[in-house]
């Protein structure tokens, strides 16, 4: 249980970070791509297995993880073009609403057990991410613009359900810290790729403050993927109710300290969302 605290509370520290990123009006490609490299920085203090890329690329977890570095960054795309387009609530409850595809593969691949409590606390996980995350107008004005928060839905599933999968069938407990760094490297050199077609087509400038907000922001991102998997590695609960209670707790504690931190008005359909978190989280862990 405390892999998954420890999950939901440095997943809040980035929110608080990502919010700041607005107040002080930092590139978010740049640093999200320099905080990529700052948590495989991290990773390579805390491994215990050195970082030997020949060695790593005979790993059981190498296609996944270098994979999975391609989706860290594209969901991040996709997120952010779903914020421009659609407005951020929509960009929140797709991104969130996506704990649907780990739950139902969870069902699938591991023959996990769904009683009648679980699967009425999960549809209400789901109403509640909802309730929760939506505090502002957002629609789907063009139907063209359905696929940023469809590609946000799936590849923020796609994430999570793989990281199940690898933890499960190909990664030991010892090289977690390993896989993670590996992880954050394959998406640094996808996001410097980004970056060079962003400079030569805006003719935009690497800053400092920049640069400095992505190494703020890779610590805790660091530790946000490191206790994902050591939670997902303790099985104290079947990984459909683990997804259900770390989604829906994220989304309230992000919710929480908008509202205490950053002055964010709460409104009735929101403190209901709240409530039916919790009752959720009761009804998938009874």
């Amino acid at each position: 249980m405390i892999y998954i605290v420890l999950s939901v509370l440095f997943n809040a520290v980035l929110f608080v970070i990502l919010k700041l990123f607005s107040r002080f009006n930092i590139n978010k490609l740049q640093a999200l791509v320099v905080n990529y490299f700052a948590a495989f920085a991290m990773g390579l203090l805390l491994t215990e297995t050195a970082f030997d890329y020949n060695q790593i690329t005979q790993k059981t977890w190498y296609i996944g993880s270098f994979l999975l570095g391609f989706l860290f960054i594209g969901v991040f795309y996709a997120t952010a073009l779903t914020s421009q387009r659609n407005g951020l609530s929509v960009a929140s409850v797709a991104s969130k609403m996506s704990v649907i595809i780990p739950i139902c593969f969870g069902v699938i691949l591991f023959n996990e057990n769904l009683g009648i409590a679980k699967i009425i606390g999960i549809l209400m996980a789901l109403v509640a991410v909802y309730f929760t995350s939506k505090k502002e107008e957002g629609a789907i004005a063009d139907s063209k613009n359905l696929l940023y928060p469809i590609l946000v839905f799936f590849g923020a599933g796609a994430i999570d359900t793989s990281l199940k999968i690898l933890q499960n069938d190909y990664l030991p407990e010892n090289e977690i810290s390993l896989f993670s760094s590996h992880t954050f490297l394959m998406a640094f050199m996808v996001g410097i790729v980004l970056i060079g077609i962003n400079i030569v087509k805006n003719k935009t400038k690497i800053k400092g403050k920049n640069i400095a907000a992505g190494i703020i922001l890779g610590i805790p991102n660091y530790f946000s993927l490191y206790y994902l998997i050591k939670m997902l590695d303790s099985e104290v609960f079947e990984s459909s109710t683990i997804f259900t209670i770390h989604n829906v707790a994220i989304v309230m504690v992000s919710t929480l300290v908008g509202i205490l931190f950053f002055k964010e008005k709460i409104s009735i359909r929101n403190a209901i969302g709240i409530a039916m978190a919790l009752l959720a989280i009761f009804l998938v862990t009874s």
